[in-house]
């Protein structure tokens, strides 16, 4: 038995790094599944809607952001391909070792003013939201929960390039063990505290706890004196920001900003419009939607610095077949969970299952709009796959495609979402998507062919 799973998860590409990464993505869908029963017991549909719009509005992140996150991880994976690592110690080159440290004092820098910035555009907008657009429901309780919110999810943010600095450095592992850990501990404490009847002030105290889980972690671990040691180098040469970081992040910044309007925007629109029990429902059956895509991501982002180091060195034979292979590992795990969560949902929708009362299927967009919303992972999924590739090599040859696929679901959200509500909304970045796949794999065929000289 023991072989016969090895042998599938040799099959599937699952790696110490996936097998954590993963597994936290596992625990995340059945915890999905689990707080399904909990919001249907402790939550009414109002306050579900309070709790999804909550995720959606904290998303303005990357308007601080601007992407830098993300490219952190590629920039670390570019110097380190000249180093290696004794004893917490750093050896190497002495200038990729300077630079390397350098982006270590930049990004702490660099987040701790973008923080501070964040924690209080955060607190400002959600209260003109939620004030505005909530008069009617007077019995709930979100502005305390909400200033929680906004406090972890600004530490969080000084915390994350942190993370991607270690990722770079080739310890995706430890950096997936902790997601693991977070899955199991978070998740439990959320259920205790819905039992207690916290309510939304769960949402809060998770994150707040997320950020505590981390440093725990990093602060026990090697990872702590390898990055004070580093902390230390005397640095002799540089990054320069505008000439290196800048003509690269500003791109992936518009594709990200790009990318608010794409996927973030539709909770807020539909407590707008249609209320919050519908904002309620578009949330729940995203939250299982986009666990899909983050499990199916997994086997893509866990390979960022190995095919970053490969392109550092042109080893593009070696860099396709890891990429060929994990992209077919990641699509064929995609539509398995896909479909496994149609057939659940057929079958809540069969037996009419209630939970104190509540028909948990009724928490659910109908079929229709899950259908649809279904097409556009799969689309994205391989999207974002092309995507990471690229950018592994430090250029963005996405924006275009970025902005306008922003532009067109943002009008189409709005505009349609006002006239037609929900079917306006899910109906428009339906249409979108299949409009805008063709340009993204022109997109792929042709960098990929310029770049490696093919």
């Amino acid at each position: 038995m023991r072989g016969a799973l090895l042998s599938i998860a040799a099959k599937l590409g699952i790696d110490k790094s996936i097998a954590y990464s993963s597994g936290a993505r596992v625990i995340q869908a059945l915890v999905s599944v689990g707080s399904i029963f909990f919001f249907s017991a402790f939550l009414t549909g109002v306050e579900q809607g309070f709790y999804f719009t909550f995720g959606s509005i904290v998303a303005i992140q990357i308007f601080f952001e601007l992407g830098l996150t993300n490219i952190i991880t590629q920039y670390v994976a570019h110097e380190d391909s000249f180093l290696h690592v004794e004893h917490e110690q750093i050896i190497g080159d002495d200038g990729h070792k300077s630079r390397l440290a350098y982006l270590l004092h930049f990004c702490v820098k660099w987040y701790l003013v973008i923080a501070a910035l964040f924690f209080f555009s955060l607190v400002i907008v959600g209260f003109i939201f939620f004030s505005r657009y909530s008069k009617e429901h007077t019995n709930v309780s979100w502005r305390i929960p909400w200033l929680l919110i906004c406090a972890g999810s600004a530490i969080k943010l000084f915390q994350a390039p942190f993370n991607s600095f270690i990722e770079g450095l080739g310890y995706v592992t430890e950096m997936s063990r902790v997601s693991f850990w977070q899955q199991i501990i978070i998740p439990t404490s959320t259920w205790l505290g819905l039992f207690l009847s916290f309510k939304l002030y769960v949402v809060g105290i998770s994150t707040l706890l997320s950020v505590l889980i981390w440093f725990i972690y990093v602060r026990h671990s090697f990872l702590w004196e390898l990055l004070q040691n580093l902390w230390k180098t005397n640095v002799t040469e540089w990054i320069s920001y505008m000439q290196e970081i800048f003509p690269y992040q500003w791109k992936i910044a518009i594709s990200w900003i790009s990318g608010y309007f794409i996927f973030q925007l539709f909770n807020p629109v539909l407590f707008a419009t249609e209320g919050a029990v519908v904002a309620g429902q578009m949330g729940m059956t995203l939250n299982a939607l986009n666990s899909i895509t983050g499990f199916s991501l997994s086997w893509i982002t866990t390979k960022i610095p190995s095919m970053s180091k490969l392109i550092a060195q042109k080893d593009y034979v070696a860099l396709d077949n890891i990429f060929n292979r994990t992209v077919r590992q990641m699509m064929l795990v995609c539509l398995a969970l896909l479909v496994t969560f149609f057939i659940f949902l057929w079958f809540l929708n069969l037996t009419g299952l209630s939970f104190r009362g509540n028909v948990i299927a009724h928490r659910f967009l109908g079929y229709l709009p899950t259908v649809l919303l279904a097409v556009t992972i799969i689309f994205g999924v391989l999207v974002n796959a092309w995507a990471t590739y690229l950018r592994c090599h430090k250029k963005e040859p996405w924006l275009l495609n970025s902005v306008c696929t922003g532009i067109l679901t943002m009008l189409s959200t709005f505009g349609l979402g006002k006239y037609f509500g929900l079917y306006g909304v899910v109906g428009g970045y339906f249409s979108v998507q299949c409009l805008m796949f063709p340009w993204g794999v022109w997109i792929f065929k042709t960098k990929k062919k310029e770049w490696h000289g093919e």
